[in-house]
């Protein structure tokens, strides 16, 4: 008997986020439609559209970390991580994923710009740019981001440090919507 391969050799751990503060079993919300939130899918280039960590080498190179891998794209984990975020922080019903929250009358759409590492300067680097459409055809727009600086080009340092900057990404994002 031998040993049949089918894939590439599976990695020895995958990265993952993990927010700061988390709603604890058996706590829930009710309110009205204007103060629920739906959490749209996120956009993001193909360049992130991948389970692989992004590095920046110069203005037009990029280049994957070796051995840093997420649990799945980076985009969904953050939706993810921004839902909660939401969850500990507001009073609203925040519905994440699939569902289309239609009873929601706020919905948050964006971009996730960049999610990665620049190794020009050691550090890691997230960036999102949020959609808020309002009432009628008003739209509100901001663009959040964080840089942790003096990481080393491993993944057992770029990971912790971009779930850093991803919360506090998402904490501003809280803030922002209220």
């Amino acid at each position: 008997a031998g040993c049949i391969s089918f894939g590439p050799e599976t990695p020895d751990s995958l990265l993952t986020l993990t927010p700061t503060a988390t709603a604890p079993a058996g706590s829930g919300a009710s309110s009205n439609a204007g103060q629920s939130i739906v959490l749209s899918e996120f956009e993001a280039p193909a360049a992130l559209d991948v389970t692989r960590v992004p590095v920046q080498i110069d203005d037009t190179s990029i280049a994957y970390l070796q051995d840093a891998t997420w649990v799945e794209k980076p985009a969904r984990l953050f939706r993810r991580l921004i839902g909660e975020t939401l969850r500990t922080r507001t009073n609203r019903i925040i519905v994440d994923g699939d569902d289309p929250g239609a009873l929601a009358q706020t919905r948050l759409n964006g971009t996730v710009r960049q999610f990665g590492y620049d190794a020009r300067n050691s550090s890691v680097v997230v960036v999102f740019d949020g959609v808020l459409p309002g009432a009628g055809s008003s739209v509100r727009t901001r663009r959040f981001e964080a840089v942790i600086s003096g990481v080393a080009p491993e993944a057992a340092a770029v990971g912790p440090a971009l779930n850093q900057a991803a919360n506090q990404v998402a904490l501003e994002v809280a803030e922002w919507i209220g």
